[in-house]
């Protein structure tokens, strides 16, 4: 398998560095995605929030739970379980697809961010950072200043 894996690297840096001598104008940058996200003010507040959401989300379950406990009857308490239940898998399933939506356009933002800034520095290919063991021109401190 290592082998195989191996192979295939060998032979995408030999077709990779053939295509790169035969067009004198490509230019190659590489970006540091990690650390794009990480500085992204965007992502930090979408974090704060999802925290919040399930900061409520607990309060909110707490509150049920002392709802549950306060039922005389067992018949209640399990009647009342089962709504508490269906709500909580209902409220879990819209935070975590709210933030799955708002997530992908974070990384939309910020994929455009990266294209324009490779673009406006003349660059006709970008690569992740993590991917590349040698050469290309990090613009990671650019794509963060403009993505903040």
């Amino acid at each position: 398998m290592k082998r195989a894996i191996l192979s295939i690297c060998l032979i995408m840096g030999l077709s990779f560095g053939t295509l790169a001598s035969t067009s004198a104008e490509q230019k190659i940058a590489v970006v540091d995605i990690q650390a794009v996200v990480a500085k992204s003010a965007q992502v930090q507040a979408l974090k704060k929030e999802q925290q919040a959401k399930i900061q409520d989300l607990e309060n909110w379950l707490k509150t049920a739970q002392g709802d549950v406990e306060k039922q005389k009857t067992q018949e209640n308490k399990e009647k009342l379980l089962k709504k508490y239940n269906a709500d909580f898998a209902k409220k879990k399933e819209d935070i975590a697809k709210d933030y799955q939506t708002r997530l992908q356009a974070v990384d939309k933002s910020i994929t455009e961010t990266i294209a324009t800034t490779a673009r406006a520095k003349g660059y006709n290919m970008v690569i992740s950072k993590g991917i590349v063991l040698y050469g290309g021109d990090d613009i990671t401190l650019d794509v963060q200043k403009v993505v903040k």
